[in-house]
């Protein structure tokens, strides 16, 4: 099963590997691990209630700057999988990791990355987080 324990604040999601997802060997195609990498940040995000349309309200809008993924092991049509989130550093940047687990199995399948700036409405990028921001995140770096 899983090894490894997350933060607090981290969160989990579950997917599952429709025909959509896959490549025709039935396997799921590499590109949307970061959909469900997107999906797992977002739900992230509204945890800290920072979803877009607050971090819009608030300001400000968020780029993804760098995305990084390791595959260790493939998804297959009709699989489920645990993807799961959370912040590893929010200033000057913010950083979030993700873990995909096999469901049943618990087999790591992919580790990744992704980094955030910040910019302000008119689209300004910010030497770094705005307070605005960080005083709803849980982990300053």
């Amino acid at each position: 099963m899983i090894r490894r324990s997350h933060p607090e604040h981290a969160i989990t999601t579950t997917v599952k590997v429709g025909l959509h997802h896959c490549d025709p060997l039935a396997v799921a195609w590499h590109g949307r691990y970061f959909e469900w990498f997107e999906v797992a940040r977002s739900e992230l995000f509204a945890s800290r209630d920072l979803d877009v349309p607050q971090i819009r309200a608030l300001g400000f809008r968020m780029y993804v700057v760098d995305a990084r993924c390791r595959y260790m092991a493939p998804l297959l049509l009709g699989e489920v999988a645990k993807v799961t989130a959370w912040f590893t550093a929010t200033a000057p940047l913010i950083k979030v990791a993700y873990e995909i687990h096999h469901a049943t199995t618990g087999r790591w399948l992919a580790r990744a990355t992704t980094v955030l700036a910040t910019t302000a409405a008119d689209g300004t990028l910010l030497p770094t987080t705005p307070d605005a921001l960080l005083t709803r995140l849980p982990v300053r770096a």
